[in-house]
């Protein structure tokens, strides 16, 4: 039995990426926006950045701009924090189902919806310079584009090299 061991390497991706972002939580959305900006950037890619008005709006913003055919990826950016009532359960839960539907339908999607006990926590993550989350879901959204592209070539039989 042969097993193939291959990454999806960080290389430059020729890619155009749409970043939509909840904009309930402003200023935490704009830090999540700075890593995610600079991860594509760094990537080579080029991006959009567009607002939706809250974290349950951004699956349905993303099947929507999926069907112009303009965009290679996405970015989902937002932060949903815990309340008093039931309320985030379900804009946390859904908003997570509904990408991760999505995404078995093909789309390449970072998630970066933070979903976090308080404001403190979101912040912590959100930050460039601590845990970069919204850095981390573009990084995923371009591994993703890069291995649908490897998928797509293999399927057409024109990449049969095994990487060790």
């Amino acid at each position: 039995m042969r097993i193939e061991k291959s990454s999806i390497s960080a290389e430059l991706t020729r890619a155009h990426i749409l970043v939509l972002e909840a904009r309930f939580y402003g200023e935490l959305c704009d830090e999540l926006c700075r890593g995610a900006l600079a991860a594509i950037e760094r990537a080579g890619a080029t991006c959009e950045r567009l607002a939706v008005p809250g974290a349950l709006e951004i699956p349905g913003a993303i099947a929507m701009a999926q069907e112009t055919g303009h965009y290679h990826g996405f970015v989902a950016l937002g932060c949903v924090l815990r309340g008093e009532t039931s309320h985030y359960d379900i804009v946390a839960n859904e908003s997570a189902r509904a990408l991760m539907d999505l995404t078995l339908e093909g789309l390449c999607i970072g998630n970066g919806i933070l979903t976090c006990e308080n404001e403190a926590q979101a912040w912590e993550r959100a930050k460039v310079d601590v845990m970069d989350k919204g850095g981390g879901a573009a990084e995923a959204c371009l591994a993703m584009i890069r291995f649908s592209r490897l998928m797509s070539r293999r399927a057409a039989g024109l990449d049969l090299k095994v990487s060790l």
